[in-house]
């Protein structure tokens, strides 16, 4: 068995209001957690209350990441189909911008059961606090560092939020997000709006939506180490006045 499980997007957030119920449940039971890293495995498991006897330290880590070679996923499928296993990401909803498609795959493709269990994600809640249009979006990821290439691809993603009417979503490394803030504001048209959705789920949360135009008329937040989506729209011209 293969659990899904959301992790809390900023460690102050509250796991008993943001996790599900049935995590305080699943994860004192498993056999074993896959995790992006071991830190980050042992900072989950510290959330929960496990039966006597048994601390968040006895439970086996396995580390899953972009570098996972073909043959350690077939071990660690070995180890799922032996017990109850759960995968989270480092922050938010495994598998979502993160390593383990792959391995859910495998595992679907043998007949090993998946659950997953719904929480916080980024993408959502950024997409959904912004006010932009959730009918129609798309994550795009990150942008590649090289200027001219960068602003191509901007160029393109609100080409292509204009012609589908659908909003784009961009993260960045947070120590770049300053950088990648001034390049959306000298490429972006005026009248495209660009929403910045930072610290989501922490006191410190804050989400602001604007033209391009009044971005760069006001004063910018500073974004360096904030952990941050970048969310574009266009309008489409058939629905301008």
């Amino acid at each position: 068995m293969l659990y899904l499980l959301p992790n809390l997007l900023h460690p102050e957030s509250s796991a008993r209001l943001l996790l599900p119920g049935a995590c305080f449940e699943i994860v004192p039971s498993l056999s074993g957690l896959i995790c992006e890293s071991e830190k980050e495995g042992r900072r989950f498991l510290k959330l929960f209350s496990f039966p006597p006897g048994r601390t968040f330290r006895d439970l086996p880590l396995r580390v899953l990441s972009e570098h996972t070679a073909p043959a350690e996923l077939e071990e660690l499928l070995a180890l799922i189909r032996a017990g109850a296993w759960g995968l989270i990401s480092d922050c938010g909803m495994p598998i979502l911008a993160d390593p383990g498609s792959s391995l859910v795959a495998k595992a679907q493709k043998e007949g090993i059961a998946v659950q997953a269990l719904s929480g916080p994600s980024s993408i959502l809640l950024a997409l959904l606090l912004s006010g932009l249009p959730a009918q129609a979006f798309s994550f795009c990821g990150y942008l590649s560092r090289e200027p001219k290439r960068q602003r191509d691809e901007i160029r393109a993603l609100e080409a292509r939020s204009q012609r589908e009417g659908a909003t784009q979503l961009l993260i960045e490394a947070p120590y770049r997000n300053d950088k990648l803030m001034q390049a959306l504001l000298s490429t972006l048209k005026p009248a495209t709006l660009l929403s910045i959705a930072s610290f989501l789920t922490s006191p410190s949360e804050r989400v602001k939506t604007l033209p391009i135009s009044v971005w760069k008329s006001a004063p910018l937040p500073s974004l360096n180490q904030a952990p941050t989506l970048f969310l574009l729209f266009s309008e489409p011209a058939r629905l301008k006045k």
